[in-house]
C-alpha cells in the first residue's frame, strides 16, 4: 500500500474511533454542561482515544485526526499542502462514518455527543473554542517537538485533551476538532447542523494563533 493511502487510512480510523467511542461515551452517559460521573467519563474518554490511536497509529500518520492539530504542523513545516489535504478529507470522512454507525446503534435520541451554543452566543462559543484549541495544538505541538518526547507524546497530548475537556463541556461540549464536530452534526441535522460552522472556524482559528505561538517560542527551530 502506498505510503499517502496509508497514512490517510490510519488517519480515518483513528477520527471514526474518537467519534464513535468519544462521542458515544458523550451521548450515552447523558452528559451535559452539569460537573458529574458522566461530564468527567467524556473529558477522559476523549483523552483516552487520543492515548490508545497515539500508540497504535502514531507511527504511521502521526495521529493527529484532528483538522485543527494538522493546520498547526502544516503551518510550521510538518507537512505539505498535498497531505494537509488528503489528512482532512480523511479525518472528516472517518468522523462522519464514526457517527453514522453511532446513529445505527443507538439513534438521534441521546444526542450523538453533538456540540451547541454557549448561551446561544456564537462569539463567547468561538472565544472559548479558539483559546481551548489553541492550549491543546500548543501542547501537540511541544510534544512531538523532540524525537526523545515520542515515548510520552502520546500521554502528554492525551491529558491535554482531557485537560480543555474538563472545562470546555460546561461552556460547548468541548469541540477543539471540526472534523470531530462535523461528522455527529451531519448525521443529527437540525439546529446541530446550523450551528456546527462555530465549531470548525474556531478550533481551525486556535490551530493557526498556536502555529505562530509556536514559531515565536522557537519551537520550529528546535
Amino acid at each position: 500500500m502506498a505510503e499517502g493511502v496509508r497514512k490517510y487510512l490510519a488517519e480515518f480510523i483513528g477520527t471514526f474511533v474518537l467519534v464513535f467511542v468519544a462521542c458515544g461515551v458523550a451521548a450515552v452517559t447523558g452528559c451535559t454542561a452539569e460537573a458529574n460521573a458522566s461530564y468527567i467519563l467524556t473529558a477522559l474518554a476523549f483523552g483516552l482515544v487520543i492515548v490508545a490511536m497515539a500508540y497504535s497509529i502514531g507511527n504511521i500518520s502521526g495521529c493527529h485526526i484532528n483538522p485543527a492539530v494538522s493546520i498547526g504542523v502544516l503551518l510550521n513545516g510538518g507537512m505539505d499542502v498535498t497531505d494537509f489535504i488528503g489528512y482532512v478529507a480523511a479525518q472528516f470522512l472517518g468522523a462522519i462514518a464514526g457517527a453514522a454507525v453511532l446513529r445505527f446503534m443507538i439513534g438521534t435520541e441521546l444526542g450523538l455527543g453533538c456540540n451547541g451554543l454557549y448561551d446561544g452566543n456564537v462569539m463567547k462559543s468561538l472565544v472559548i473554542e479558539i483559546i481551548l484549541t489553541c492550549i491543546f495544538v500548543l501542547a501537540v505541538l511541544g510534544a512531538t517537538s523532540k524525537i526523545e518526547n515520542s515515548h510520552v507524546a502520546g500521554l502528554v497530548i492525551g491529558g491535554s485533551l482531557t485537560l480543555v475537556h474538563l472545562l470546555g463541556i460546561f461552556f460547548t461540549g468541548t469541540s477543539v476538532n471540526p472534523a470531530r464536530s462535523f461528522g455527529p452534526a451531519l448525521l443529527l441535522g437540525g439546529d446541530a447542523l446550523k450551528v456546527v460552522w462555530v465549531f470548525i472556524v474556531g478550533p481551525l482559528i486556535g490551530g493557526i494563533i498556536a502555529a505562530l505561538l509556536w514559531k515565536v517560542l522557537g519551537g520550529a527551530e528546535e
